[in-house]
């Protein structure tokens, strides 16, 4: 029976942390600008503490690669795409405004 509840515990403990869904986010900036410069400094922030361990951040600068922006449709930077978890959103701005981030992300609900 000990043999039963470890394995029952182990993968209670796998379902608990397959909860947690990755993120994959692509920032998109025109060159490393003031304005570029604090939206990678800014999502980076706010990674490192709501998603510590569960991102992936790629940071595309549309000067080397100007037809990226063409497929993801960016018409302004810096722009943020949340790829995963779904529905894809993009957020634009250099990502100072930390609770539009936050809900932008479905990391905090919307206020009322």
């Amino acid at each position: 029976m000990k043999n039963e509840e470890d394995i029952y515990q182990k993968f209670e403990s796998l379902a608990d942390e397959s909860s947690e869904e990755n993120y994959i986010l692509k920032l998109y900036v025109a060159g490393f600008s003031p304005k570029s410069n604090r939206a990678i400094q800014n999502i980076k922030e706010i990674c490192e503490t709501h998603l510590k361990g569960r991102y992936e951040l790629q940071v595309i600068d549309l000067y080397q690669n100007p037809t990226l922006a063409q497929g993801e449709q960016i018409i302004a930077v810096p722009t943020l795409v949340k790829k995963l978890p779904l529905p894809l959103r993009k957020i634009i701005g250099d990502m100072s405004n930390q609770e539009k981030l936050l809900v932008g992300l479905d990391l905090r609900q919307q206020p009322d």
